[in-house]
């Protein structure tokens, strides 16, 4: 999976490559592939995975792996990243609430969402429908943009610093060796 690069994250955080962060949180590491993009960057580097697998590699990697519903009441994080997990999970309202109260002071959030948007949740849903539903709309890519800027990053206690679009490639399946997606990217801060 590939979604961003240290350069593109740099250039969206406003930042040159000596600049160094205290903590970073990934929410939905996966593999930790992307995590790795940016890691060095940071002095401390937390994750949180759903997948057991996943937790193992990510352990492996060195990252310091919380417990998934512990992970905003255990510190403050300068920056969270959740690339590509509000479409897959359950309660995307109460994680960006969650977010929201786990950045510290001046902290960001890097958030990534493939549009057209489609949630499709994998675990703990019988029917693959989450059980907070988005309140995204719009036909084109731009106006789904819109959409989550004004329908539900507002509504939720955030202001968008900068936004982009970028392709996000991810692995696929029997049918297709890998997809390639539209990904919209947010670096958002809170608003107190």
């Amino acid at each position: 999976m590939f979604v961003l690069s240290l350069s593109q994250f740099l250039k969206l955080m406003n930042r040159n490559e000596a600049w160094r962060g205290v903590s970073l949180l990934d929410l939905g590491a996966g593999d930790g592939e992307v995590t790795a993009c940016i890691a060095p960057l940071f002095n401390n580097v937390f994750v949180t995975e759903v997948s057991q697998t996943m937790q193992m590699l990510l352990q492996k990697r060195g990252y310091e792996l919380l417990e998934i519903d512990k992970w905003h009441s255990a510190r403050k994080y300068e920056v969270i990243s959740c690339l590509n997990v509000l479409d897959r999970c359950d309660r995307p309202l109460l994680l960006l609430h969650q977010i929201k109260e786990a950045l510290e002071y001046g902290g960001r959030a890097l958030i990534a969402v493939v549009l057209p948007f489609s949630p499709y949740v994998e675990t703990g849903s019988s029917d693959h429908k989450p059980k907070e539903v988005l309140p995204v709309s719009g036909e084109s890519f731009e106006q789904q943009v819109s959409s989550l800027i004004n329908d539900v990053f507002t509504p939720a206690g955030f202001e968008v610093i900068v936004w982009t679009r970028v392709p996000y490639l991810c692995e696929g399946d029997l049918r297709q060796s890998y997809y390639w997606l539209d990904d919209a990217v947010f670096l958002l801060k809170s608003v107190h």
